[in-house]
């Protein structure tokens, strides 16, 4: 067959690892150290990728990204007689818009925190100067590369986020809305699931390590590291998740007419008044691909194509019983400013998810603020944290750092 994976990342990375090198592979536009042919196509360029699907008579598209997914790039493929996996436009709201995604679990009864919405900077910053208790959470409406929450942590830090976000516009058009939420306390989780429409099968339960530095502080990033299963993930939260997120959302779903066949991701918060839902994502975490897929038992590519046919029902879908730790090494200063261009040592035996590299003259350099990751496999998270960190200390960048902390639970 012939695929082509829409994205760049170590998400999509770990996809292509997971699909048999017997069919031919493409990655549009993909990133050096893929090792699959790479299209200079960007995500956002419909046309052309249409333009390439029709030239290679593609067999089925897998479309990685949250950005090419909200602006409908399944709608246009599939209306091409292009098989995919990932939700339509319809489906990808739930990622795209927050407000959108709150008013889904308000009408559908999926519990979650309190909010207000704004498009208004002077209703914000005046329904903000009446709260008394803080932190309260602050999030842009749109996409924002996994940076656009905030926790502030009193009024003016407050009040300085909403003009950041609402005047000048540092997250652009998907700033013009913004929520203001109760701040929920408790472990995070996140669960992803394979969804058609029709039915909707959770993977394991993994931790997702957000922050930019260790111990959680710093900044918001895209994920510096991940774990599965999660620790605090129990079989009766599982039961709970069941019952009250998970198929309440599926219903939703139906009863919306969302189309949504792709992976569904579930953010979620274990309070001690019961597990909520934070955000949902219609499309594979990164750095959780990362660490999921190689648990994952079974035909990665049978199951996604079921997902596409709404077969999804007749695939089984299992895991490993051993646990994963992915550390992600990134360029010293992300999420803000950093440096590129510095050489990449590292054994060419080691089995690497590569995300912003380039090649250069001398070899792979790094290209982005998230460079790599590293996912070990073990009987226990202990050996597993273990092995990641021995595989990451052989690899060298100038400007290359990791939290040391993933998988300390």
């Amino acid at each position: 067959m012939k695929i082509a994976i829409i994205g760049s990342g170590g998400r999509e990375h770990a996809i292509i690892k997971k699909i048999s090198s017997q069919h031919q592979l493409f990655a549009l536009p993909g990133n050096a150290g893929m090792g699959v042919p790479c299209l200079d196509i960007p995500v956002g360029d419909t046309q052309s990728i249409l333009a390439f699907a029709k030239r290679e008579k593609l067999d089925f598209i897998i479309v990685a990204p949250d950005n090419p997914l909200v602006a409908g790039l399944v709608d246009v493929l599939e209306d091409a007689g292009f098989a995919c996996f990932g939700p339509r436009k319809s489906g990808a709201q739930l990622e795209g818009s927050k407000i959108f995604a709150k008013e889904f679990m308000t009408r559908h009864h999926i519990p979650t925190a309190p909010y207000h919405a704004f498009g208004c900077f002077e209703k914000a910053t005046a329904f903000l100067s009446t709260q008394k208790t803080f932190p309260i959470v602050i999030k842009a409406d749109g996409l924002a590369f996994g940076k656009g929450v905030r926790i502030v942590h009193n009024l003016q830090e407050g009040l300085q986020c909403l003009k950041e976000i609402m005047q000048e516009r540092i997250f652009g058009e998907s700033g013009s809305k913004v929520l203001i939420e109760e701040f929920l306390e408790g472990k995070e989780a996140s669960v992803l699931a394979f969804c058609d429409g029709i039915t909707l099968k959770p993977m394991l339960s993994a931790m997702d390590y957000k922050r930019a530095l260790e111990g959680n502080q710093g900044l918001n990033t895209g994920g510096m590291g991940c774990i599965a299963p999660n620790p605090y993930f129990t079989p009766q939260i599982a039961q709970e998740c069941q019952e009250r997120i998970f198929a309440p959302t599926l219903r939703g779903i139906q009863a919306d007419n969302l189309d949504f066949r792709g992976c569904l991701y579930f953010g979620l918060m274990l309070t001690s008044a019961g597990v909520k839902v934070v955000e949902y994502n219609c499309r594979f975490g990164d750095p959780e691909a990362q660490t999921l897929l190689p648990l994952l038992q079974g035909d990665l590519l049978e199951i996604m194509q079921a997902c596409a046919k709404q077969e999804l029902a007749t695939q089984e879908v299992r895991f490993a019983p051993d646990h994963a730790c992915c550390v992600v090494l990134a360029s010293q200063g992300y999420p803000q400013d950093f440096g590129v261009g510095y050489a990449l040592g590292y054994p060419q035996d080691l089995d690497i998810c590569f995300a912003g590299v380039k090649r250069t003259q001398e070899g792979l350099c790094n290209a982005s603020g998230r460079v790599l990751s590293i996912t070990s496999t073990a009987p226990s998270l202990q050996e597993a944290r273990a092995l990641s960190y021995a595989r990451m200390a052989k690899i060298s960048l100038k400007n290359g750092y990791y939290r040391q902390d993933i998988g300390q639970v």
